[in-house]
């Protein structure tokens, strides 16, 4: 498994998000109490950078329409969103956000320095 750095942990606010480019890809980095998250970062129900978007326990709320999407594991929990969000294993190494594709054998998920 390739892991790429895409930012500095410190850059992530503290409940808060970040958006980044993962391989070409627009992700969203989350800061939920300390543990780094990402998900694709463009709603799957409309063209909405969920990086705009209102982190409420654990989920995110596009900030377009109101759908929610649960940002562990990316399933779309509130109307209008019904397709489930693409999620990438996230760790922290020396201060540094690294990010993955799903589904290698070393999956351990988030990691802290």
């Amino acid at each position: 498994m390739e892991w790429e750095r895409v930012a500095a942990a410190a850059d992530v606010p503290e409940e808060g998000t970040l958006p980044v480019l993962f391989r070409g890809q627009p992700v969203c980095l989350y800061n939920i109490g300390g543990r780094i998250f990402a998900t694709h970062d463009t709603c799957t129900h409309q063209d909405a950078s969920l990086a705009d978007g209102f982190i409420v326990d654990g989920k995110i709320e596009c900030p377009l329409h109101q759908g929610m999407f649960d940002i562990a594991t990316g399933k779309a929990l509130a109307e209008p969103c019904t397709v489930d969000l693409k999620v990438y294993l996230a760790k922290v190494e020396a201060g540094q956000v690294l990010l993955a594709e799903p589904g290698g054998r070393d999956s351990g998920g988030v990691t802290q320095p």
